[in-house]
């Protein structure tokens, strides 16, 4: 979880390569102007490449799934919404 902190207007304008380097690095920032809260410098969400490996790891204790249960579900919690988009 990023740490958020609160900085003025002129911060940001003096300091932002500084203020960008720590945002790109999870940091939150609230901007202010003459104190009161105008905006929030939040990073991006970035998608980032697992290895096989990671994602091994990572599944090693995932429960099974059947997959005719799982199709069975599917269907059952669709109901017709996910109809042939070449029917219409």
């Amino acid at each position: 979880m990023s740490v958020q902190h609160e900085i003025s207007q002129r911060d940001l304008r003096n300091r932002s390569g500084e203020i960008m380097d720590a945002v790109e690095h999870g940091e939150t920032f609230t901007v202010t102007r003459s104190g009161s809260p105008i905006a929030q410098l939040v990073p991006l969400c970035r998608r980032h490449a697992v290895s096989r490996d990671q994602f091994a790891t990572g599944s090693a204790n995932a429960p099974l799934i059947d997959p005719d249960r799982f199709r069975a579900d599917l269907d059952e919690a669709l109901a017709g919404e996910a109809d042939d988009p070449y029917g219409r």
